[in-house]
């Protein structure tokens, strides 16, 4: 526990985090941590994740890609994460989520309102009102409970879609016709997947964590989709192996547009200097290390940065927070056009800073959210004399 807290104090810059809670209880064999990392720009908010895995130094991590994500839509939450660590698979979920949530009964809705991450789903987060008896304790409830589904509505994954025709677009280029491989193929896949074939792309590769398919001449993406519901990850299986993929070789194919929608650190230096495409649009967060956008920028491939990309589903969240205590449900057609529009103005803002200044586009980004950031903190009186 020392070593652990070391770290933490040592990890701690000029944006925070502000707050770690660390959580358990004996009983379930729960173990959780909420992180909120910087609330200059309003009160923490941020996806719960639960994995067997999850670390305090991840959810740190991804707490700081919120900061950045709220910031770069220009919206005005701060940026928080939360992870329990524990199999989402097991039949005790429910037990292990109600223990999480009781221990943080004085931090959720007044400090953090918990939203969806990996290995959560629409009911959890109903389980979350439930047991603070909070409407607001938790975005992304079921419909039926007055929420706003962004999972099933898959704005994430439409806007990431939506980013990549942007980009395309700013290079004097069409997503009709245009390759595209996908590494993940969860929630953030199925839809940018969907809304890329309404578009024309061609989907030459895509991957779960029981492998991949790959077509060259495109895959038949309505069976996928279809597939994936009726099966899961285990959807690949059964692949002929002409067609067949090794985990990650999905990321060194040959296609135009590489979407990494998976899980963070999964694009080294090594793997950078081996893509063949030219535009990478990160679906996932933290998907590629630095050492592997200097390497792509070297080669003239462009990154459209995870906390622009994906940050469809925090302008779908703004949504439902301000719904959190209302009667009315947001309209969906609202929720996908402010997607779009964000996330292409943000995209194209980004690339143009980035080719004005040569800087990368990591760099670029966090130069537009740093600066709101550091106004904000400027304002409230949060900065050094």
């Amino acid at each position: 526990m020392g070593t652990m807290t070391a770290d933490l104090l040592e990890s701690i810059d000029e944006w925070g985090p502000e707050k770690i809670v660390c959580v358990s209880d004996p009983r379930t064999g729960m173990r959780g941590v909420l992180v909120i990392d910087n609330t200059a720009r309003g009160m923490g908010k941020g996806g719960t994740r639960m994995s067997p895995s999850v670390t305090v130094a991840e959810i740190a991590r991804l707490a700081r890609v919120m900061t950045w994500k709220w910031a770069a839509v220009d919206l005005f939450h701060g940026g928080a994460k939360a992870g329990i660590r524990f199999d989402p698979a097991s039949p005790d979920k429910e037990r292990v989520l109600r223990a999480y949530v009781r221990r943080l009964a004085d931090q959720i809705p007044s400090s953090y309102v918990a939203g969806l991450d990996m290995g959560m789903t629409e009911n959890d987060a109903a389980i979350i009102q439930d047991e603070l008896g909070d409407r607001g304790a938790a975005v992304g409830v079921p419909e039926q409970l007055g929420g706003v589904p962004y999972d099933e509505l898959g704005v994430t994954g439409y806007g990431v879609a939506e980013s990549v025709d942007a980009a395309l677009r700013r290079a004097g280029r069409s997503v009709k016709g245009a390759r595209v491989a996908f590494q993940g193929f969860g929630a953030v896949g199925v839809a940018a997947a969907r809304r890329l074939d309404e578009m024309g792309a061609t989907v030459v590769a895509l991957s779960t964590s029981r492998g991949g398919v790959h077509d060259p001449g495109g895959l038949d993406v309505a069976h996928w989709l279809a597939l994936r519901a009726e099966r899961g990850d285990d959807c690949v299986l059964g692949v002929a192996p002409g067609e067949r993929l090794a985990a990650g070789e999905e990321l060194v194919l040959d296609c135009d547009v590489l979407i990494p929608a998976a899980i963070q650190d999964v694009i080294d230096a090594a793997v950078a200097a081996r893509i063949r495409a030219s535009l990478v649009v990160e679906g996932a967060n933290l998907p590629t290390s630095p050492e592997a956008r200097t390497v792509l920028a070297r080669r003239g491939v462009t990154v459209v940065p995870d906390f622009i990309a994906n940050a469809g589903g925090v302008v779908a969240a703004a949504f439902a927070m301000d719904a959190r205590y209302s009667a009315f449900r947001p309209d969906p057609a609202a929720i996908f056009e402010a997607v779009s529009s964000r996330l292409r103005q943000n995209t194209d803002t980004v690339l143009a800073h980035a080719e004005s200044t040569g800087v990368t586009t990591h760099e670029a980004a966090l130069d537009i959210a740093t600066e709101r950031v550091r106004t904000a903190m400027r304002l409230r009186g949060r900065l050094p004399r």
